[in-house]
């Protein structure tokens, strides 16, 4: 196993997030030497500009935190995230559309800013907190073929959700495996215990605002 630090991705995206904020994640990540952090695509220049010199990537989130935004204005976000040095980018995925069983648009949803993101990672987030198991196996295998690299459990952001849960991390990795893709947990990891039961599960990458709690 790799050290815990370099799973984990240290996720700031809160509305009201500060450049003091913003500029503390920038440190704590390069103190602990974490695999990444995670923010909003306005702050991708000075995230980059911070961390430059090190090999943390810069991650950030696309059609966030709803993934209802249109197929070409996720394309657009993800073709300026990379523009602005984006290492790797978090999407979310159309709920409706997998609620609706129309497989077709989540596919061409994906593939759209996947060809945006060209040769960057990117990882689809499916929000297992809204989705059933039968759901998120489907998910994963449309993300799969629409070729995605991570799939994702969760934006943090459903109400009174759980985000990630170790069941949900298993049955996607053993989904994408077959496939090459990774996977990555994210939303509710708050301590040691957690985070080893997540990687235990076949998670690649944690994405969490208590990555310094965790390793220290």
């Amino acid at each position: 196993m790799k050290e815990l630090n370099k799973y984990i991705e240290h996720t700031l995206l809160k509305q009201d997030a500060t450049t003091e904020d913003l500029n503390k994640l920038y440190e704590e990540a390069k103190k602990y030497n974490f695999r990444g952090v995670c923010i909003n695509p306005a702050y991708i220049k000075s995230a980059k500009a911070a961390l430059k010199d090190t090999d943390i990537k810069v991650v950030t989130v696309i059609g966030f935190p709803l993934g209802a935004n249109k197929t070409e204005v996720k394309a657009f976000e993800a073709s300026t995230a990379k523009a602005d040095g984006a290492d790797e980018i978090d999407m979310v995925i159309n709920v409706t559309a997998i609620k609706d069983k129309n497989y077709d648009y989540v596919k061409e949803d994906i593939k759209a800013v996947k060809i945006a993101c060209g040769d960057i990672p990117l990882k689809v987030i499916l929000e297992t907190d809204l989705l059933t198991k039968d759901e998120i196996k489907t998910a994963c295998e449309l993300a799969a073929e629409a070729g995605a690299d991570f799939v994702k459990t969760s934006t943090g952001f459903v109400k009174n959700g759980a985000g990630a849960k170790a069941e949900d991390v298993k049955l996607m990795y053993e989904t994408v495996t077959p496939f090459g893709l990774k996977v990555k947990a994210s939303g509710g990891i708050r301590d040691k215990e957690t985070a080893l039961k997540m990687i235990e599960a076949g998670a690649y990458s944690l994405g969490t605002s208590s990555g310094v709690k965790i390793v220290s």
